[in-house]
């Protein structure tokens, strides 16, 4: 989509992505084929040889295929589709998957799929859907985030970025089962998970027989009934995406109401978020990943709403996505990582403001999508 942006701001974006370009051109023949999580000492480790099923391992081929896509040189192609096959022992090991199958096989098979149409692809993009379909609670009408007994009631925030998979199963199987169970979830979780004023639970747990709400947890937030602020990022982004799916319009509505309430707490803190916005002020733990990903929700949601209305919230992605580069972008050729201090739970300091891939996935998506140069990946 072409984005109505004036002279000056398109320039800017122009040297960033050559920054971004340089840089990725460089650490992508210093990565290659390993996957990422978090950088340590500004090199990202290799977690795939120690967790091949842990759920940020398709990112770093998720960026490859954008800068495939956006420049065409066949080595991003090459790492990318190598990591894609490393990727087929995982589906093997079914007891470790759950529900964030849909992270991982987006950006590897089903970017692959989209495109060069490889059929290996969509074979391995459709295995991966059919575990997450397999995941179906009927009686509660709801995906179960992870794989643990007491956890067979569990749903969890960052799923709705996951139904992108399902509505994509239906899409190319022509079997309409695969985004009901999508359509169904978001229907189940929305009710369970959002709250009035825009803000987001993190977890809600059911009683998996009788699928009845119990209770709600602060999971990686600051505890029960604050505001992470990657939950917040999740909502706006997949609330849009669903409605971009199934066009049922309360989807679109409440990707908004929570795109209004980060937007309205970000711009108390110059733009970048903070880990959760319910936090005691001090000490300040930033979440740079909740920034990018909901830069990338407020740019799709831009694209189903009257020029009018979108202006506000292109203005504040923009806004967001400046500030991210200005303060917490690295484009040091030497250094593996993109994006600083990300966060992956606030009460954990190991992974609390440290560099992790899925900030530089959805950073680079942010500016391809700015730049008309992006692959849709969900």
């Amino acid at each position: 989509m072409q984005y109505k942006l004036d002279e000056k701001t398109k320039q800017q974006l122009q040297q960033i992505w050559q920054q971004v370009e340089t840089k990725l051109a460089v650490t992508s023949d210093r990565i290659k084929t390993n996957m990422p999580y978090i950088a340590v000492k500004h090199r990202y480790a290799d977690i795939g040889h120690q967790q091949l099923t842990w759920w940020t391992n398709g990112f770093w081929a998720g960026i490859l295929w954008q800068m495939y896509h956006a420049t065409q040189e066949s080595k991003y192609l090459k790492y990318a589709r190598q990591i894609e096959t490393d990727l087929d022992q995982a589906l093997a090991q079914f007891d470790d998957l759950d529900h964030d199958v849909g992270f991982v096989w987006l950006n590897a098979a089903v970017a692959d799929y989209r495109m060069t149409a490889n059929p290996a692809a969509k074979q391995r993009g459709l295995r991966a859907a059919t575990i997450l379909a397999g995941r179906y609670n009927p009686a509660g009408g709801f995906l179960v985030a992870w794989n643990g007994p007491e956890q067979q009631g569990q749903v969890i925030v960052d799923c709705f970025m996951n139904l992108s998979l399902l509505y994509w199963a239906s899409e190319v199987t022509k079997d309409p089962r695969f985004a009901a169970i999508a359509t169904q979830h978001a229907q189940t979780a929305t009710a369970a998970l959002l709250r009035p004023d825009g803000s987001s639970n993190h977890i809600a747990v059911f009683d998996p027989k009788s699928g009845e709400l119990q209770t709600t947890l602060g999971g990686q937030g600051y505890g029960q009934g604050s505001a992470w602020a990657r939950g917040q990022a999740w909502v706006i982004y997949g609330l849009t995406l669903a409605f971009c799916h199934n066009h049922q319009p309360q989807y679109l509505d409440q990707a908004k109401q929570a795109a209004n309430f980060f937007i309205a707490n970000v711009a108390l803190n110059d733009y970048v978020s903070v880990i959760d916005f319910r936090a005691p002020a001090d000490p300040v733990y930033y979440d740079t990943t909740a920034t990018a990903i909901t830069i990338c929700g407020l740019l799709e949601l831009v694209k189903w709403l009257p020029e009018a209305e979108g202006r506000f919230y292109l203005q504040a992605a923009l806004k967001m996505f400046m500030a991210l580069t200005t303060k917490f972008c690295d484009f040091d050729i030497d250094h593996d990582e993109l994006l600083t201090k990300g966060s992956a739970k606030y009460h954990r300091a190991t992974d609390r403001e440290v560099p992790i891939i899925y900030g530089d996935a959805f950073y680079v998506e942010a500016l391809l999508r700015l730049l008309d140069l992006d692959l849709s990946i969900y």
